[in-house]
């Protein structure tokens, strides 16, 4: 990360990536807005939308998908199921499971945003190429993993050892050899 013995360019990268998460997150607070929705909401509800088209989604998949905790990605379906916008049904195999959808509450909110959506976007990310696009997508892929590590070594080098403590330890074997 550094160029003639300075970072300048990482800290550069770093607060440009900081100024546009900051600004996507406003965008995702925009959408919700218009239909009503905090941007977490919005989000867990069109999530639940495209992975349901796929096939079966349950809390576990969703929360993976959105990279958030299963407890707080549970919190945000309760309040979603209150407004009537998903519905949970019990898993008709594995009755630990359940198995959310949206309704066409939900359908018909997402549909009216949609136009909104598709204009913003296309705006945020109209700059990018198809290769460029598909280029981001795997360094984000790839940046949310190492940045997972990272918190875990970070945690295990301040003490923090906690359900993370083995993948800890993994990620300061590899960065061992890879020093070395």
């Amino acid at each position: 990360m550094l160029r003639d013995g300075r970072d300048q360019d990482f800290r550069r990268l770093i607060h440009g990536l900081l100024a546009f998460f900051a600004r996507h997150s406003a965008l995702r607070e925009g959408h919700g807005a218009f239909v009503g929705l905090t941007g977490i909401e919005y989000a867990t509800l069109i999530s639940v939308r495209h992975l349901s088209a796929g096939g079966e989604v349950g809390v576990i998949e969703l929360a993976k998908h959105l990279h958030l905790s299963g407890a707080f990605t549970s919190t945000i379906i309760n309040r979603l199921l209150i407004m009537g916008l998903i519905s949970k049904e019990t898993h008709p195999r594995d009755r630990r499971r359940v198995l959310l959808d949206v309704t066409s509450a939900g359908s018909d909110l997402l549909d009216k945003l949609a136009p909104t959506q598709m204009q913003v976007n296309d705006i945020q990310f109209g700059v990018l190429g198809e290769r460029e696009f598909e280029l981001l997508l795997n360094l984000t892929e790839r940046l949310v993993k190492s940045s997972d590590e990272a918190i875990a070594l970070q945690n295990y080098l301040l003490g923090r050892h906690d359900d993370s403590a083995v993948e800890c330890k993994n990620v300061a074997s590899r960065k061992e050899r890879l020093w070395q």
